[in-house]
């Protein structure tokens, strides 16, 4: 039965990939149609039976009709076939860095009779997939990993040229993760798709999709003159009109492929498989995790973590060890891991965790005084207490251009500069005759715009408001430094201008933003001054470690400052953990 059902789908990606041919052959009898017309009326004039001035002025229409034609067909065609479609930022793995992992690779195509894959590359993402990369920007195509030649240039008349095998993009998480023979049973059906892409007619529509798609994007690249703009537009109507004629045909040939790809794996560890797939979703539920709440806030302070693969690893043992979400957990880590079929994971851990600060996040290629690699060692002091004491500095500097004096029991010397917890505080509950007036655009901030706050409330959105104005100041100018360090070096990946590619989150709203910085200031007083530490949590991020323990009651008492005005909550907190907040804290 697999091999009617490998069959099967393979003979409906075949049949959708004729009908997508189809569609280009119908574009290009159209396109010669009025050349048609004007080779019978050129004919039937010099045979004498076609004459008179209409038919002499039909002769010279048909012909100019059919020169502009075929200019224009002979341009989309060029483009369509000379545009280079977008290609998967990866990092690549050279078989001499990574033997086992090709070996594994090459053993799969031979069980599942297929061709293997060209090359290896790793996403910094949870998913793996079959890449075509003939129409790479830079360099000739790859050479399949068994050596053999590559046929993609010209061939002989009568031959049909052979495609080139594609690349298989493998995501690094599951490398660390899973293990060897878990890694084996995810990729065989991924592996088991380069047979239906060996088809010539699978190959020949897919290139002609991946042109027209890349020719729209062309079309709709910016900043070009009025007349080439003019150009650009036809260009795009005519790919989009092609687009939509073999867009379902298309479709439906890529799910006969990936159902032939499936069937044929399923006779290469089935079983194993189904296990394999609950930590797919396990890695990319840590992945997520790690990425938002570990890396994002270090990748906010100029800080990329070199070993996210790693992390990934520690946050879902962490996650396994709270929830015991499997019997047996410890002795499946006992099993060989996945990254071991790598010379140096170190090295291609480094080059994966860089990649996806620069598509989540942005940045630059290379590291320099404001873009540096941090080790999980040091990440509590390089990036969780700079990050809090940055916060506090912005915070106070804030409470500086809204002339809030600093609390009357706290030092005033001038080299402490009203740096305290306790300022904070009187600011947020002191009475409505000594708060800074609030800015018209700054009322009901927190609250979507409520009419009528109350006073403290006020406060808090005068506050907030002018937080997220300094933020945005300092964002702008740190995106207007990376971009013109951007454009100064060219990516063979993308366009840099572009990044990041996928944000991992929206816009922080101004509750977020005050919230973020009034923690900041109770943990940075905390380490001040009453010996608390800095710690990173692998599923929360930062955290503050109060006599060895997690401080996880910490926000809502910080909600309560600054929703409600209500300090104590906060104030019992603080007594009750030793932390004094008249005491000044050191900022950046």
């Amino acid at each position: 039965m697999t091999g009617i059902g490998v069959e099967a789908g393979a003979q409906a990606a075949r049949s959708r990939a004729l009908a997508v041919l189809r569609v280009r052959g119908r574009a290009l009898a159209v396109a010669l149609l009025p050349a048609g017309a004007a080779v019978i009326l050129l004919t039937g004039a010099s045979t004498g039976r076609l004459v008179g001035p209409a038919w002499d002025a039909a002769c010279w229409t048909a012909g100019v009709l059919a020169v502009l034609v075929l200019l224009a067909a002979a341009g989309v065609g060029l483009v369509v076939a000379r545009a280079r479609p977008a290609v998967s930022p990866t990092v690549p793995i050279a078989e001499k860095t990574a033997p086992d992992l090709y070996r594994m690779v090459r053993d799969l195509a031979d069980r599942l009779d297929v061709p293997v894959p060209s090359a290896i590359a790793l996403t910094p993402d949870c998913d793996s997939w079959l890449e075509d990369r003939t129409h790479a920007a830079h360099g000739p195509p790859p050479r399949p990993v068994t050596g053999g030649p590559v046929t993609d240039g010209p061939v002989a008349p009568g031959r049909r040229r052979t495609p080139v095998a594609p690349v298989l993009v493998i995501g690094s998480p599951f490398l660390w993760w899973m293990r060897v023979g878990e890694l084996r049973a995810v990729l065989a059906p991924v592996i088991a798709g380069t047979g239906p892409s060996a088809h010539p007619d699978i190959a020949a529509a897919r290139r002609f999709v991946r042109g027209l798609d890349a020719a729209v994007a062309v079309a709709s690249t910016p900043g070009r003159c009025p007349p080439v703009r003019g150009v650009c537009a036809a260009l795009g109507w005519v790919a989009r009109l092609l687009l939509r004629g073999c867009r379902e045909h298309a479709t439906l040939m890529e799910r006969g492929v990936a159902a032939a790809a499936a069937e044929r794996a399923r006779t290469v560890d089935y079983g194993l498989r189904i296990v394999a797939q609950e930590q797919v979703g396990l890695a990319y539920a840590g992945w997520d995790r790690l990425l938002t709440r570990v890396a994002l806030p270090a990748w906010r302070m100029g800080r990329w973590p070199a070993r996210l693969d790693a992390g990934v690893v520690a946050a879902l043992t962490e996650l396994s060890r709270r929830d015991r979400l499997a019997e047996g957990f410890a002795s499946r880590l006992g099993e060989r891991p996945a990254c071991d079929l790598l010379e140096e994971p170190g090295a291609v851990d480094e080059a994966a965790s860089l990649l996806a600060a620069r598509l989540f996040h942005g940045g630059p290629a290379e590291t320099g005084p404001d873009w540096a690699p941090v080790d999980w060692q040091a990440y509590p002091e390089e990036v969780v207490d700079r990050a809090w004491r940055a916060h506090a500095a912005r915070l106070h500097r804030v409470l500086d251009s809204l002339g809030v004096r600093p609390a009357q029991d706290g030092p005033t010397a001038p080299e402490h500069n009203g740096a305290t917890l306790a300022r904070v505080l009187d600011h947020l509950t002191e009475p409505a005759g000594r708060a800074a007036p609030a800015p018209a655009t700054g009322t009901g901030a927190l609250h979507g715009g409520e009419e009528d706050p109350d006073p403290t409330t006020e406060r808090s959105a005068v506050l907030a408001a002018g937080l997220s104005a300094e933020v945005a100041r300092e964002e702008g100018a740190g995106a207007a430094g990376a971009g013109a360090a951007r454009r100064s070096a060219e990516s063979d990946l993308w366009d840099d201008g572009c990044l990041p590619l996928f944000p991992l989150q929206p816009p922080r709203t101004a509750r977020e933003l005050l919230t973020d910085h009034v923690t900041a200031m109770v943990c940075c007083a905390a380490v001040d001054t009453a010996g608390a530490a800095p710690a990173l949590d692998w599923l929360d991020g930062p955290s503050l470690l109060l006599d060895g323990e997690r401080a996880a009651d910490l926000t809502p008492r910080v909600l309560s400052l600054i929703e409600e005005g209500d300090p104590g909550p906060l104030r019992d907190w603080l007594a009750a953990s030793g932390i004094r907040p008249e005491k000044p804290v050191r900022l950046v």
